[in-house]
């Protein structure tokens, strides 16, 4: 049966599904968006407990954040923003919370349950959906325009029709098909190997975000011109009709921090590194990032040297060192760490138009969406 959770009324409910198994009552995962401010912490602490398996919820604060969405004390983690995380190194599981900034999806299963699970030899990957991420796609359009049109919700006028074949003569037009009057509630058709499909977007999906900004309050005139004023290239936020029921169900509200980004352009590099007798090659300097936050950034980089010879690119971000990240380190805390390690070190960088681009769709510290 669907049972509510009512501790934080109907704004971020925690759908959980209790089924019967081997004649034992099992709990199923129960899933949680956090979202905190800048000088706040989630209210809670993960540990790893001598004796006992997993990834622990302990220290809930009282009338904190975790408590007021539901976590519970022994809880045990599975997930962090769509990636399971029950056979991870526990160190690397809390950097994935840290790097996720001020908003992380977590999914957790009560302690009694987990036990269960793990004595009857369960799959715990297998409790969890397959796939719970909206996806961030970056579009060019080509002579024919973006390849998707857009229509309203099943039922409606123009629903699903594809975009319109371009004029020779004239410009392409936006394929935009949703009456007049509705807002926010936008599904894509998306045309066979066009540019849309390309670059990732499903058939049928929801558009949720279009350039960073919410569409929720979008009109059919609002949403045509946003997309005129993109240019040649958009990047939209969709979730296909499973994810889309999924966070819907539980009062979730999507947002591109919890995307999958395997179908971008811009990729992350890791970097490895053995010293030579030169060293590796480069400088670190502290500076500021474009979101306005100090960045560590690499320079000078050797033409020959291991750091060049490893991809290193001028003006590269750092985002990690040994796979650990460096939010909230400061320069020379971050030098430490490369050199904890005497003759070799693998870094986790971003390239500057990457990281300009992660940042304008708020996407916050793209070291996460690393494997």
């Amino acid at each position: 049966k669907f049972e509510f959770n009512p501790k934080d009324g109907i704004d971020n409910p925690a759908l959980s599904l209790a089924e019967d198994m081997d004649g034992e009552g099992m709990g199923e995962p129960r899933f949680y968006l956090l979202s905190k401010g800048s000088a706040e912490t989630f209210g809670f602490c993960l540990h790893e407990e001598l004796g006992c398996r997993g990834h622990i919820i302990r220290q809930v604060e009282l009338g904190g954040l975790a408590q007021r969405r539901g976590l519970q004390d022994g809880d045990r983690l599975l997930q962090v923003n769509g990636h399971f995380v029950d056979h991870m190194d526990h160190h690397r599981v809390m950097q994935k919370i840290k790097a996720s900034g001020n908003q992380v999806l977590l999914a957790v299963l009560d302690g009694d349950s987990y036990e269960a699970a793990k004595a009857l030899g369960r799959d715990l990957s297998q409790m969890l959906p397959a796939d719970i991420r909206p996806r961030l796609c970056h579009i060019t359009r080509d002579k024919s325009g973006f390849g998707f049109s857009v229509s309203g919700p099943e039922g409606k006028a123009g629903s699903g029709m594809p975009a319109p074949r371009a004029s020779p003569t004239r410009r392409p037009r936006l394929p935009l098909l949703l009456p007049a009057g509705v807002k926010g509630t936008f599904q894509l058709s998306v045309r066979q190997d066009g540019p849309a499909e390309r670059a990732g977007v499903p058939p049928g999906s929801w558009l949720l975000e279009l350039n960073g900004a919410s569409v929720r309050s979008y009109s059919h005139a609002q949403l045509t011109r946003k997309l005129k004023q993109s240019g040649s290239k958009v990047t939209l936020l969709v979730a296909s009709s499973a994810v889309e029921e999924f966070y819907r169900l539980r009062g979730l509200r999507v947002t591109a921090a919890l995307a999958d980004t395997s179908w971008l352009p811009f990729k992350v590099r890791e970097l490895h590194m053995v010293k030579g007798p030169a060293g590796y090659g480069f400088l670190l300097k502290e500076d500021d990032c474009s979101s306005g936050a100090i960045g560590q950034f690499l320079w000078d980089v050797d033409a020959g040297l291991p750091a060049e010879q490893a991809g290193m690119k001028e003006g590269d971000r750092l985002l990690a060192v040994n796979g650990e990240s460096i939010e909230g380190l400061d320069h020379q805390q971050t030098v430490l760490r490369i050199r904890a390690h005497d003759d070799q070190v693998t870094l986790l960088v971003i390239d500057p138009a990457g990281d300009e681009f992660y940042q304008s769709v708020g996407f916050g510290d793209p070291a996460w969406s690393h494997p």
